[in-house]
Formats: C-alpha cells, structure tokens, sequence
C-alpha cells in the first residue's frame, strides 16, 4: 500500500541511539507510512543498526544520500525518493515530537503546501539549546509573521510537513544546511501558496552533540529571510496556484 507520509530523517553518526529514536518514532505514527533514514555515507554509524531495524519493520528504510554530504542535500535526496504525498523531514537527535507528525500531514491534506511545527505560537516552546541561536530563531520566525504574514511563527525550524508535488515544482536550491525549511516556506510565501502551524515542544537532544554551526549557516538562512519579502515571481504559472493540484487529499474512509 502506498503510505500517506513519507518521513525523511535526517542522521549523521547516531549509533545505537538511533533504534530507541525509530521505536519512539514508529509509536506516535499511526498513518500509514515509510521512513526514510539518511545518511551521507555506508560507513556512518548509524546504517548498521537501521539496516538492522528494517529487517524487522519494512517501514524503515535504510537510505544512502548519493547527493553529496550535508542536511539540505540528504533532505533533498529523500524528496526524491519518497513514495507519499506529503513528506515530513525531522531529526534524528530526538529533540522534535513525533506525536504532531500525524497532524501535520492532515493539515497538508487539507490544502496548505507547508505545515510547520512551532516553537513559537501559544502552547509551543523550545527547552534547552543555545541561547544565542534560539533568540535570533525567535526573532527571525516572528518578524516573518509580522511583516509578510507567512504563516508561522517558526520558518527556521526544520520539522515540518510538504506537498511533495510543490516542493517538486519549486525545487530545493539550499545545498548544505538546515536552511531548507526557511527556503520552502519563503517560496510558498512568494507564490501566495497556503502554509498553516500547530504547536510543538522541541527538546534539546541527550545525547551526542548537535551538527549545527550558528557562524558557518547564518548567511545561507539570512538569504531566505530576505526572499520572503519579494514580490510574486513573474513567471508564476495558474497551475503553481491551483492548490488543488498541489495538495494530496486524505484517502477516503468506507
């Protein structure tokens, strides 16, 4: 059967952390679904044991981004290899809630091109993490709001879900970070397409040690910030706003 959400996680040397992270994960789920585990090379600490798990739930798939090394081009590999409608991306370090997945696809079902989980809304909150790039996190998301209306709070988080057929027609032009979340909800703001959030607890993660370099990513992210103040793109097509062709509808229930 074809799943109704494709997950793409992103992993780079997570070990045996990774088997208590796919139980956790695989309980909250409840849609049918595929899970896209992504590493960057065969010798990454995590493969052996997400090899190992997917002989016993073929909803996990062990996956070998051959697109170069780094979050934005394994996220992008499991774009293009994901089976579903809608794709959720999350982190393997555990500090995303795997309990909002379900709804997050159901928000996409119902006609937004993004779904965003916020840190940032009422009911949402971030706990842990470094102060500085939480704040500019904070203030990045919320000026969004405020001054181009782009529907969440949280642009700069990476857990949300995607029309895949949107992502597909807007592409992925990010290539080395986490900035991609940021890019595709400044895209769906530039071509006036829907994008909706839901409150989320992020938690910074217990074990092993975070990939991001707040230094070496601010310029990438700061690029997508600036896009979402442009106008609509000239050679927008009718079919790019026709949400109906954009959006998966949830199967119907007999």
């Amino acid at each position: 059967m074809k799943p109704r959400v494709s997950i793409v996680v992103t992993a780079y040397n997570e070990g045996e952390e990774i088997v208590a992270y796919l139980d956790r994960l695989l309980e909250s789920v409840t849609l049918p679904c595929e899970v896209l585990v992504v590493f960057d090379s065969a010798d990454d600490t995590t493969a052996p044991w997400v090899q190992k798990y997917s002989r016993d739930d073929a909803r996990v798939v062990p996956t070998l981004n051959t697109y170069g090394r780094g979050p934005a081009r394994a996220i992008r590999y499991g774009f293009d290899h994901a089976k579903a409608d809608v794709v959720v991306v999350t982190m393997a370090d555990g500090c995303d809630d795997p309990m909002q997945i379900d709804p997050l696809v159901r928000l996409v079902e119902r006609g937004v091109v993004v779904a965003a989980a916020s840190r940032y809304m009422r009911g949402g909150q971030q706990i842990g993490g470094p102060a500085l790039k939480s704040a500019l996190s904070r203030l990045a998301g919320l000026s969004l709001h405020l001054l181009t209306r782009v529907g969440t709070r949280d642009a700069t988080n990476s857990f949300k879900a995607y029309s895949v057929e949107f992502v597909r027609r807007v592409g992925i032009e990010s290539d080395h970070g986490f900035e991609v979340g940021l890019e595709l909800v400044a895209k769906a703001r530039r071509h006036r397409l829907r994008v909706a959030e839901l409150p989320t607890i992020w938690l910074e993660r217990s074990f092993g040690q975070s990939n991001f370099r707040l230094a070496k990513w601010i310029p990438r992210y700061l690029r997508w910030y600036l896009y979402a103040f442009g106008s609509k793109p000239s050679g927008d097509s009718s079919s790019l706003n026709d949400l109906s062709a954009l959006t998966p509808k949830a199967p119907e229930q007999h």
